[in-house]
């Protein structure tokens, strides 16, 4: 097998480790917080802040793969994630268990655009490299899947530290065999990190994630809006600086090409909409459909496995088809699911619901399979950790947001869809309602209609918004294909290098910022 494959498959293990990670904690969090004596407020860091830190340090450790070397960043990742899984498994007191998890946030934001920008080396071939990105993404996907599975096998078994040394081989993995199958890349002539441009994209990202997310769990109120005003003035001053400095923390001129801007903005935005449509199913599922959590989880299997197919069939239907059908073909599928949720109705919904959760998620797969290829592609090899670190925190950024934009929405409908005579504390959320009408259906089954009447509203925006990015993609992407450049070939095997070669011979010269270096249009 060809050593650029084994190194793709020791990549997609750090992948399916990370999403294993994510879905295995919330099974575990009942039992270390009834072990650590964790309040509700401990809970909600321990689960958030391992996200914090992940979405605040990807465009700095993106940045610092091209300068000191993205297998070599990958390498101290992977250790630095060995030992903090070690110390969170083994964490006396809930204060320890967040930092240990902030710790393994900061390290997996090294081990995420590493990964990403590696497989740009290692698959000059645009169409190769597509098809390595569908298939990376799909482990990932695959590990939030087997999540719950793997969680209870552990936790019935052992005893919650277990979910955290889960990663330890996998790490150890990483660290034997990354030397010997991984090239190393560092960009020439990089210059050096910028500590100001640092800290500002942390006070940028940390303030409007966190204030994203309270926003989702509790609505606007005075601390999320100061939290979101504050990362935007940041940020403001984050991009300003980025203009006028010889050799920026993240270089914008990725933006001025059409496909990597068209196409971020094409993902960003389904993630939103995929977030914010995941959030509303599930609750439908459990609270106005009465699944309990381990069926309704059964019940989102097929959104996982639809998903799953569409993201590694997609790079290879782009082989034949022009990416910009691939990617509007996904859009009108998914415009079809949020069609369906839109007929939902509280009573005999549920079938609507899953099946149009099932076509959303292969939808919105195929624009993911195929779109990740395209960013990197359009990036030059230099600023491929740049341009991973973009996409990754964009991901974050529309989880965060979708949970915000559409939750509001939704609960907007919600409560204007209740009589006044309802109770006041019941208008605050479906969940709110199930608590506090436990013993009155009659008067639940009113804000289960209600809450239904929200999930309608959100599916409609969610369909009209797909809708038009399937023309977005279709009127200024249908020029772009997937094609080998003529100036590259693919890796040849023997210039993967061995453990013995110096890491300077990996490195290959600089990339002009030409909008079609490896993505080109036809005439």
């Amino acid at each position: 097998m060809n050593r650029q494959w084994i190194g793709l498959a020791v990549l997609a293990s750090v992948a399916l480790l990370l999403s294993l990670d994510v879905s295995v904690l919330y099974l575990a969090l009942p039992q270390l917080s009834a072990d650590l004596g964790a309040d509700a407020a401990q809970q909600l860091w321990i689960m958030d802040v391992y996200s914090f830190m992940l979405a605040g340090f990807l465009v700095t450790m993106g940045t610092l793969g091209d300068r000191i070397g993205r297998r070599k960043l990958l390498m101290i990742g992977a250790a630095a994630f060995g030992v903090a899984s070690v110390l969170a498994a083994y964490s006396t007191s809930a204060e320890m268990l967040i930092l240990t998890r902030a710790l393994l946030g900061i390290a997996g934001a090294t081990l995420m655009p590493s990964t990403m920008a590696l497989l740009r080396t290692m698959f000059p071939d645009p169409k190769q490299m597509s098809a390595a990105i569908g298939l990376w993404f799909s482990c990932f996907m695959a590990g939030l899947a087997l999540g719950p599975l793997v969680g209870g096998l552990l936790l019935q078994h052992f005893w919650w530290g277990s979910a955290f040394l889960l990663g330890v081989p996998f790490m150890a993995l990483l660290l034997i065999a990354g030397p010997l199958v991984l090239p190393e890349y560092r960009a020439p002539q990089a210059g050096r990190l910028d500590l100001t441009s640092v800290a500002l994209s942390l006070a940028a990202i940390l303030p409007l994630i966190w204030g994203l997310k309270e926003v989702a769990r509790n609505g606007w109120h005075a601390a999320p809006a100061l939290a979101v005003a504050a990362g935007l003035a940041f940020g403001t001053g984050f991009v300003r600086r980025q203009r006028h400095l010889p050799h920026p923390l993240l270089d914008l001129r990725l933006f001025g090409n059409r496909v990597f801007t068209i196409t971020m903005t094409i993902m960003t935005v389904g993630g939103v909409v995929m977030a914010g449509t995941t959030l509303l199913s599930t609750l439908y599922l459990q609270l106005v459909a009465g699944l309990s959590p381990l069926e309704a989880g059964l019940w989102l299997i097929p959104q996982n496995i639809a998903m799953i197919a569409s993201m590694s069939l997609a790079p290879l239907v782009a082989r034949r088809i022009r990416p910009a059908y691939v990617i509007a073909t996904g859009l009108l599928l998914g415009t079809a699911g949020f069609l369906l949720h839109t007929q939902a109705d509280a009573v005999g919904g549920l079938p609507l619901v899953v099946a149009g959760l099932v076509l959303a998620s292969a939808g919105i797969a195929m624009p993911m399979g195929v779109g990740n290829g395209m960013v990197m592609s359009a990036a030059p090899q230099e600023k491929a950790g740049s341009a991973a670190a973009v996409t990754e925190t964009g991901g974050e950024f529309g989880i965060a947001l979708g949970l915000a934009a559409l939750g509001s929405l939704a609960t907007a409908v919600y409560r204007g869809q209740l009589p006044d005579s309802f109770p006041e504390a019941a208008r605050e959320g479906i969940a709110a309602a199930a608590n506090l009408l436990a013993e009155a259906p009659a008067r639940f089954a009113v804000a289960a209609e209600a809450f239904t009447t929200g999930l309608n509203a959100a599916a409609w925006v969610c369909a009209a918004l797909f809708a038009a990015l399937a023309a977005v993609a279709v009127l200024t992407l249908r020029g772009v294909r997937l094609e080998q450049p003529a100036s590259e070939h693919s890796l040849p095997e023997h210039t993967l290098p061995e453990h013995s070669v110096p890491e300077q011979a990996a490195v290959e010269p600089p990339q002009a910022f030409e909008p079609a270096e490896t993505l080109r249009s036809s005439t």
